[in-house]
C-alpha cells in the first residue's frame, strides 16, 4: 500500500522535489499536491518576460494538467492551507477540506515584504512576485501613463524594464547610493544606471519613501524630502521573507525560515521543507538552482535511499533585461585578506572585476562583458588555482588558447539557429535552445541527457551554460558540493577513487554496495569510470570486466556512421619499413577494405570493416607482428614525431628515437581520457608538442617538457613544466605525469581541463619538484604496464580467439 505525501506549494521547488521522487520510487507514494494560486506549476523566474511582452502566461508553464494526471498525483488549485495537525497527520485547507500524510513536504515560498508606510494597501499598490502581479501591471499599462517602483535590486529593474517596454513613463526609487547593491560594485552600478537611463527610465537614489498618495487608489508617491512623484501604478520591489507562518503555528522550529538539516528535513522527521522558505546552515536562498538541488536532495530521502546531503550553494546573477550584460558571482566586494583584478573601459563600457583569495577567485562582477561569466563562474565553483592564469584572466578564456569559444556573445546569443556549439555530437545552437524551452529545463547535466551536448570532451560546456542562463532567464547558480559522477550516486569521482583505494574495494559490485548505489547495476556512465578507476587502483588484482567498456574498446575498432568500423595497427613513432607496408596492403586487399587512409597521427587507418571481419583480421594484423593504435580507447593514442638530427639540418637530438622509447613505453595502459604525445627534433615544432597531452621539444642543451596541451574544437597551447638533459629523464617525467594523471583525473577528463582544474603547480609539486615521490610515480607507472602490455608475437601460431584480441589486451 502507497504511502500518502502532502506537498503544500505548487511553486517551482515543490513541484522539482516531485519530479526527482517520481524518478527514483514512482510507486512509493500517493501525492496530494496544495497551491494558493488558481494555475499550474509554472517557471517563476521569466514572469519578467511575460511582462515585457516577450512571452506568454502558456509559455513559462512547466507542469500543466495533463501532467498532474498522468503521475496519479491529486492538485488542488486555489486552495491554501491554514493548519497543519501534527498529531492525526493531517493538513487543513481554509475551504475545510483536509488531506492525510504520512509525510509532509513544505514549499510555501516566500511573500513580497511591502514598505509599512500609509496607504502601502490603496488599489494600484502591487509587487512582483507571481503571475497575478504580472496582470494588475499590464492592465495598468493598458490604462495609465505613470509607474513608480521602489526597489532597484533585481526584480526592480526588471519589472522597470518591463513596464518601460509596455509604454509607462517610469522612475526607479532606491534606497541605497547605487543600484543592485547587493550585486554589483560602484563602478558597475554606475554604468548599469547610465545604460538604464539611456533607455528611458529615471533613478532617484537614496531616495527614502514616506507615503504612498491616494485616496480610492494610488495617485503618486512622497518622499522624504518633500518631493512628490506622479503615479498610477506603485511596484514594491524591496525583498522577500520566507513563508513560514503555517510551520510556526503547527510548532515547527523557525527562525528566518523554517530551519531544516542538510537532509531538508525539519525537526518533525515526518516533515521535510524545501525552497525559500526554507533556513538552513543560517541562508536563505532567493534564486531557482539552489532550490532545484534541495529538491534534488530532498526526492532522495524521501525516497528512503538516505545517501544526499545539502551543503548550500554558491549563486550567480544575470540581469534579465534584453540588451544588458550584467554578471556577478562570489563575494566580489572583498576584505582585508583579498586582492583585486580590474579592468575598466569606459569608452567601450566594460568593466571587470576579479576578487581573489590565496590565487583562488572568490567572486566576480562583469558589466558590457560578460562573456567569460560562466568560466569565471567554474573556477570559483571548482577551487582552481589560477597562479598561472593571473596575467590574462580578465582577457577571458580566449586567450588561453580556446579558439573555440572565441565571442562567446557574438557566437551564442547572436548566431543562427544552424551554428553548431557541441563538434563531438553535431549539436547546434537551434536544437539545444528548443529543447531548453520544450522540455523545460535548467541545469546543465538536463541539456546533456537530452541532447548529448557537453557530454563528450565538454570543451562546448562554457557555451551550453551561456545558452541555458539566457534561455531559461539568467539566475544561474550550483552548490559548491562536488558534482555526482551520474545519477546512480551522489558521490563524487574523487570520493569513489578514495574510497575504492581506503575501504579495498577490488571489483565493481563492492563499489556499488559499500558505496549505495542507486541503481542496481549502474549506468553506461558510471560502470566505464568504476572500471577503470579499479584498474588503476588494484594493478594485477582487479580483472577487467569487458562489459563495462564501449563498444569501440570492446571490439578493437572505431564504429563508423554506415556501421562498418575502422582499424588503426600502430606504427611505433611514424617509422615504418617496407615489410611492414607490405604487409599492410596484403592484409588490406585480402580483406578487400575500401579505403586506407594516412592518419594525422602518423598511423594507417582501414575504413570500412564489417564487425564480424574484425577478429579475422586483426589476428593477421598480430601475425605481421602488429599491436593496436588504440585509436579506438582512452589511451595512449600516438607520438608524432619529426625525423630530428638524423635527417634534418635543423635537428639537435634523435626526436625519432625519443618518441618510439616514449610510446612503447607507454602504449597499453588504459587512461581517463585519450591520450596523445609528440617530440619535436628542434624549437621550429613541426612535430607540434606544444598542443599535446605531453610534449617533448628537443634542444641543443636536451629536451623541453611541455603539459595539458589540446588540438581540436578546443585549443590549448601546453603549459611548460620542465628541462631535463638525458632520454632517461624524460621517460622518467613522463611516466610520472602519466601515472599522476591517472590517479587524480576524473574518467573522461583529458590533460587540458584537468592541469587547469588542478593548476600547474600542483603537477610540478607531483613531478618536478619532489624527486622521490616522481621516481615513485614512475615506478607505478612502470609496474602497471607489466600488465598492460602484451607481447604480440607470442601467441602467432596459435592464432586469435573471436572472444579475446590476444594482442590488444590492456589492463592497469
Amino acid at each position: 500500500m502507497k504511502e500518502n505525501l502532502v506537498v503544500v506549494g505548487n511553486g517551482m521547488a515543490g513541484i522539482r522535489t516531485v519530479e526527482e521522487l517520481l524518478k527514483l520510487a514512482p510507486e512509493k507514494y500517493a501525492i496530494t499536491v496544495f497551491g494558493e494560486e488558481p494555475h499550474p506549476n509554472y517557471n517563476r523566474i521569466l514572469l519578467s518576460p511575460v511582462l515585457c511582452g516577450e512571452k506568454r502566461f502558456e509559455d513559462i508553464v512547466l507542469n500543466d494538467d495533463a501532467w498532474y494526471a498522468e503521475h496519479d498525483i491529486t492538485l488542488y488549485k486555489g486552495k491554501k492551507i491554514v493548519e497543519i495537525d501534527r498529531r492525526r497527520r493531517q493538513v487543513k485547507a481554509g475551504d475545510g477540506a483536509t488531506a492525510d500524510y504520512d509525510r509532509l513536504l513544505l514549499a510555501t515560498g516566500s511573500h513580497p515584504f511591502l514598505l509599512p508606510v500609509p496607504g502601502k494597501n490603496l488599489p494600484g499598490v502591487v509587487a512582483f512576485r507571481d503571475m497575478w502581479d504580472v496582470e494588475v501591471m499590464l492592465t495598468a499599462a493598458r490604462q495609465c501613463r505613470h509607474a513608480v517602483v521602489i526597489g532597484g535590486g533585481l526584480l526592480g529593474l526588471e519589472a522597470a524594464n518591463g513596464l518601460l517596454k509596455q509604454g509607462m513613463k517610469v522612475t526607479v526609487v532606491h534606497l541605497p547610493d547605487r543600484l543592485m547593491e547587493r550585486q554589483l560594485d560602484t563602478p558597475a552600478a554606475r554604468m548599469l544606471k547610465r545604460s538604464l537611463e539611456d533607455r528611458g527610465l529615471q533613478f532617484i537614489l537614496q531616495g527614502v519613501t514616506r507615503e504612498i498618495i491616494g485616496k480610492t487608489r494610488v495617485q503618486g508617491v512622497a518622499l522624504q524630502d518633500g518631493r512628490e512623484l506622479t503615479a498610477d501604478l506603485v511596484v514594491m520591489a524591496v525583498g522577500i521573507r520566507p513563508n513560514f507562518a503555517l510551520a510556526q503555528s503547527a510548532g515547527i522550529y523557525c527562525d528566518k525560515g523554517v530551519v531544516v538539516s542538510d537532509t531538508m528535513q525539519t525537526y518533525d522527521p515526518r516533515v521535510y521543507a524545501v525552497g525559500e522558505c526554507v533556513q538552513h546552515r543560517g541562508q536563505t536562498y532567493g534564486l531557482v538552482a539552489p532550490l532545484f538541488e534541495q529538491a534534488k536532495v530532498c526526492a532522495n530521502h524521501l525516497a528512503h535511499f538516505g545517501i544526499s546531503r545539502y551543503e548550500g550553494s554558491v549563486t550567480s546573477t544575470k540581469l534579465k533585461v534584453t540588451g544588458i550584460d550584467l554578471f556577478s558571482a562570489g563575494d566580489f566586494t572583498g576584505d582585508d585578506g583579498t586582492e583585486e583584478i580590474v579592468l575598466q573601459d569606459a569608452g567601450r563600457g566594460v568593466y571587470k572585476k576579479v576578487v581573489l583569495k590565496d590565487n583562488r577567485i572568490r567572486g566576480a562582477v562583469m558589466y558590457g562583458d560578460t562573456l567569460d561569466g560562466a568560466w569565471y563562474f567554474q573556477l570559483l565553483r571548482d577551487g582552481t588555482d589560477v597562479s598561472n592564469l593571473r596575467d590574462k584572466l580578465l582577457f577571458g578564456q580566449a586567450h588561453l588558447g580556446d579558439s573555440g569559444h572565441g565571442d562567446i556573445k557574438s557566437r551564442v546569443m547572436s548566431m543562427d539557429d544552424s551554428a553548431e556549439i557541441c563538434g563531438c555530437n553535431g549539436v547546434c545552437k537551434g536544437t539545444i535552445v528548443r529543447t531548453i524551452a520544450d522540455k523545460k529545463l535548467f541545469t546543465l547535466e538536463e541539456v546533456r541527457a537530452h541532447t548529448k551536448a557537453s557530454s563528450s570532451c565538454g570543451s562546448c560546456t562554457g557555451l551550453v551554460e551561456a545558452l541555458l542562463a539566457s534561455t531559461v532567464g539568467g539566475d544561474y547558480s550550483t552548490a559548491p558540493k562536488k558534482k555526482p559522477l551520474c545519477p546512480c550516486t551522489e558521490h563524487s569521482h574523487d570520493d569513489i577513487r578514495a574510497a575504492i583505494r581506503d575501504r579495498g574495494l577490488k571489483n565493481i559490485r563492492a563499489v556499488m554496495e559499500k558505496l549505495e548505489w542507486k541503481t542496481p547495476d549502474g549506468c553506461n556512465k558510471c560502470r566505464p569510470a568504476l572500471n577503470f578507476y579499479l584498474l588503476v587502483a588494484w594493478p594485477g588484482e582487479y580483472i577487467d570486466d569487458n562489459q563495462s567498456r564501449f563498444i569501440n574498446e570492446r571490439v578493437h575498432a572505431n564504429i563508423q556512421k554506415d556501421g562498418t568500423y575502422s582499424v588503426v595497427p600502430r606504427i611505433w613513432g611514424g617509422e615504418t619499413t617496407p615489410a611492414e607496408l607490405r604487409s599492410l596492403a596484403e592484409i588490406a586487399e585480402k580483406y578487400e577494405v575500401p579505403t586506407v587512409h594516412i592518419t594525422g597521427g602518423q598511423r594507417i587507418d582501414f575504413l570500412g570493416v564489417p564487425k564480424e571481419t574484425l577478429p579475422a583480421i586483426w589476428g593477421d594484423l598480430s601475425r605481421a607482428g602488429f599491436v593496436s593504435g588504440h585509436a579506438y580507447g582512452k589511451a595512449i593514442r600516438t607520438v608524432k614525431t619529426c625525423v630530428g638530427k638524423t635527417w634534418c639540418r635543423f635537428g639537435t637530438q634523435d626526436s625519432t628515437t625519443m618518441g618510439i622509447e616514449l610510446e612503447k613505453m607507454a602504449w597499453g595502459s588504459w587512461m581517463p581520457h585519450k591520450v596523445k604525445l609528440a617530440v619535436s627534433g628542434c624549437p621550429r615544432n613541426c612535430a607540434e608538442a606544444t598542443i599535446k597531452d605531453f610534449g617533448v621539444v628537443c634542444v641543443d642543451s636536451g629536451y623541453e617538457l611541455h603539459v595539458g596541451g589540446n588540438g581540436g574544437v578546443k585549443v590549448r597551447a601546453t603549459d611548460f613544466l620542465c628541462a631535463v638533459k638525458t632520454p632517461e629523464e624524460v621517460l622518467e617525467y613522463c611516466a610520472a605525469f602519466l601515472q599522476v594523471y591517472r590517479e587524480e583525473a576524473h574518467y573522461l577528463e583529458r590533460t587540458a581541463p584537468w592541469v587547469e582544474r588542478i593548476g600547474l603547480a600542483h603537477v610540478k609539486r607531483r613531478v618536478v619538484e619532489d624527486a622521490a615521490g616522481r621516481q615513485a610515480l614512475a615506478e607505478r607507472f612502470r609496474h602497471s604496464q607489466k600488465f598492460a602490455q602484451v607481447d604480440p608475437w607470442a601467441e602467432r601460431a596459435g592464432g586469435v580467439d573471436r572472444h579475446e584480441y590476444i594482442p590488444l589486451k590492456m589492463v592497469g
